[in-house]
This record gives C-alpha cells, structure tokens and sequence, in this order.
C-alpha cells in the first residue's frame, strides 16, 4: 500500500502496489471542483502512489538479496523515474492553464 498527498493537502489517496485505489479522502472544498478536473487529480495521485510503491519494492527485493537482473524484468519504476514524473508534475502544476489575459 501507499500513500500520496495532493499539493493542497485536500486530497489524499491509498494504493495497491498497482495503484488501486483503496482509500480517497476529500475535504469539503474539493467538492466544488469541475468534476473532470478532481478526477484527473485523483488519478495523478493514484499513479504517483503506485510509482513511490513501485520504487520501494524495488529496494526492498534488492535489499533482500534479489538479483538485478530479475528486478529489471519486473519493470519496477526507478528512484530516478520518481524525480522526474514528480519534476514533471511539479512543472505542469506551475504552467499556466492559459496564455490570454483577462481585460
């Protein structure tokens, strides 16, 4: 299982290893948002979940003395994959959704 935060703190979603959600917890306020766009959120978190699951079954098989090899195979994301989907997502959240101006 695993956990991740939306950037608000108003959103947190629990995992599967797969990113299943098992648990969602919303704050009032989150309710007020166009559907489309909670959603969207709710499924960046589930991926970022699975993906910090993803990166630590990788180091638990290799701490227990799992070849890398195997692990390689099983297509586990990397520490590095996280930092740069967190960079991206990190980018995405600060572009702005439009480029016009209001007059």
């Amino acid at each position: 299982m695993a956990a991740a935060t939306s950037r608000t703190g108003t959103i947190t979603v629990v995992t599967t290893d797969q990113g299943l959600p098992t648990a969602v917890r919303l704050e009032s306020t989150e309710l007020r948002k166009d559907p489309s766009a909670l959603a969207a959120e709710v499924l960046r978190l589930c991926q970022q979940a699975a993906m910090h699951a993803g990166v630590a079954r990788r180091e638990e098989l290799r701490a227990s003395g799992v070849s890398s090899d195997i692990i390689d195979h099983m297509n586990l994301p990397r520490a590095d994959d996280l930092a740069r989907a967190e960079y991206q997502d990190d980018a995405d959240a600060s572009a702005p959704s439009s480029w016009m101006r209001s007059v």
